[in-house]
């Protein structure tokens, strides 16, 4: 019977560690032991240089779930490839997960597509000075005084006339000042 684990590896090397462990498993002719292997990932929205960028981000760096009937020989596949670490269990000893929390890790992709609310990942934060892309106050320098990531807006603090005056703008409206 096939149960999930979670699989320690580099981190970096987590498609190489789940492409490596294929291949040798139908090299070896275990393929039927060897199910399923997944590096869970999510997408997130990052702002850069004023732009909104879709980007695919491991959310367990140095983690691969894998879905397999535990062998001596799966044991010995897993652990003799090339960037593995272990299993994550006591004493090296692989510890299944239970399908529930496999699914949980696996479906969050799916959530997140499914959610209309994105995380969005900006390179400022607050106190820091920013530029002003576009609208009304494109080309003044400010502030950040408020991060709101569920509106994904930010309040720029910037001078006009001599006077500090707060200005709510997108989180794409902005970039950090170099």
């Amino acid at each position: 019977m096939s149960r999930w684990y979670i699989i320690h590896a580099y981190s970096g090397f987590e498609g190489k560690v789940r492409d490596s462990i294929m291949a040798e498993a139908q090299r070896l002719g275990l393929e039927q032991l060897v199910e399923q292997i997944e590096v869970p990932t999510e997408t997130v929205t990052e702002a850069r240089r004023g732009k909104k960028i879709a980007v695919e981000r491991k959310f367990m760096p140095g983690y691969v779930l894998a879905k397999l009937a535990m062998t001596d020989d799966v044991y010995h596949l897993v652990r003799n490839t090339p960037k593995v670490t272990g299993f994550l269990g006591s004493f090296g000893k692989p510890q299944a997960i239970s399908e529930a929390e496999a699914a949980r890790m696996l479906n969050s992709k799916e959530e997140a597509a499914a959610a209309p609310k994105q995380k969005v990942k900006v390179d400022y934060e607050i106190g820091d000075a920013v530029k002003v892309l576009e609208g009304p106050f494109a080309s003044f320098n400010g502030t950040v005084e408020e991060l709101d990531f569920d509106r994904s807006r930010v309040k720029v603090s910037v001078s006009i006339f001599g006077r500090s005056t707060p200005v709510e703008l997108e989180f794409d409206q902005v970039e950090r000042s170099k």
